[in-house]
């Protein structure tokens, strides 16, 4: 007879997933060995490694957190391991409403403009892309000029070639305005592929093109993505694609929403066996540091001299 479904509100499902797992099973009498910040735990003869909540199956190359530990190695349904890691308190016993699923909305590309000089010229003169590296993502129709609008259009297209996410940017000197076109598939968003094992995560399809900028030499090898927000599902979508991907650089912005997206998609990559390096800009985005690098000189000498 199948588990009955319980509800569990957001804040027990986070103290759930966030069980200390060497805490744990040090509870159950189970030996763990040292290995620099990490443990490692023996599911028979296979190693299974340990970093606070999260735990990674070095033969079978899967992980999760807490609640995924307790399923898989002690054969518990979800709201069993739920019950068991919250120290038996039942939580909420209502039922969750079905999830109404939306209609999907078309994907359409923007109507091409017969040029492209407000483009061009709002990502060379006002934000300072390399013209070269501008030139390389324009001649493979990633990036375009709108015909109604004048907005950048940054493309991403999927595994087959086709158009399947758009992300735009207003091109006059006082727009704000920046979005996506309805029906655009996020882990499709704006990317580079290279043959390097090495992926490159962004917030914005500028910055990604601000830090190619700043670091022109062989850029080409490498894979590059902007989540066209916080997102990790493009990143996700790259490494299912290209097993070749062994590292992931988080080029996330340098405030509170980036930090905490640094974290939570870390924890992830972890789970997945993927090496992760975090690369933070001294200016709040890698656009700021492009236009201002006197002053990114400056604070980064400020930096190291306070560590």
């Amino acid at each position: 007879m199948p588990t009955k479904y319980i509800h569990f509100t957001d804040e027990q499902k986070e103290q759930a997933r966030r069980t200390d797992l060497a805490d744990l099973l040090r509870s159950q009498g189970e030996a763990l060995k040292r290995s620099g910040s990490e443990y490692e735990w023996r599911d028979g003869s296979q190693k299974v490694t340990i970093r606070g909540n999260l735990w990674f199956h070095q033969y079978e190359q899967k992980g999760g957190d807490a609640v995924d530990f307790v399923r898989r190695f002690y054969n518990k349904s979800y709201p069993e391991a739920m019950v068991y890691l919250l120290g038996g308190a039942s939580g909420v016993l209502t039922v969750s409403p079905p999830i109404e699923k939306k209609t999907a909305e078309p994907f359409v590309l923007p109507e091409k403009n017969d040029n492209m000089r407000r483009v061009y010229a709002y990502l060379m003169h006002h934000r300072g892309v390399d013209r070269d590296v501008l030139y390389a993502f324009a001649h493979k129709g990633m990036i375009y000029e709108s015909a109604e609008y004048h907005n950048a259009v940054f493309v991403g297209y999927d595994a087959h070639g086709n158009a399947a996410h758009a992300n735009l940017r207003g091109t006059g000197s006082e727009s704000t305005f920046k979005g996506n076109v309805p029906g655009s598939r996020p882990e499709y968003s704006f990317h580079w592929t290279g043959s390097s094992d090495k992926l490159y995560l962004f917030e914005a399809p500028i910055d990604m093109l601000s830090y190619i900028s700043m670091h022109k030499d062989g850029w080409q090898k490498h894979s590059y993505a902007a989540c066209c927000g916080v997102s990790d599902r493009v990143m996700l979508q790259m490494l299912q694609d290209d097993s070749n991907i062994k590292t992931v650089c988080l080029c996330l912005d340098n405030d509170e929403a980036g930090w905490k997206a640094d974290k939570r998609i870390a924890d992830k990559l972890f789970t997945q066996g993927i090496q992760t390096e975090i690369l933070v800009p001294i200016h709040k985005d890698w656009n700021e540091d492009l236009l201002f690098p006197e002053e990114s000189e400056v604070e980064d000498e400020c930096r190291v001299l306070q560590l």
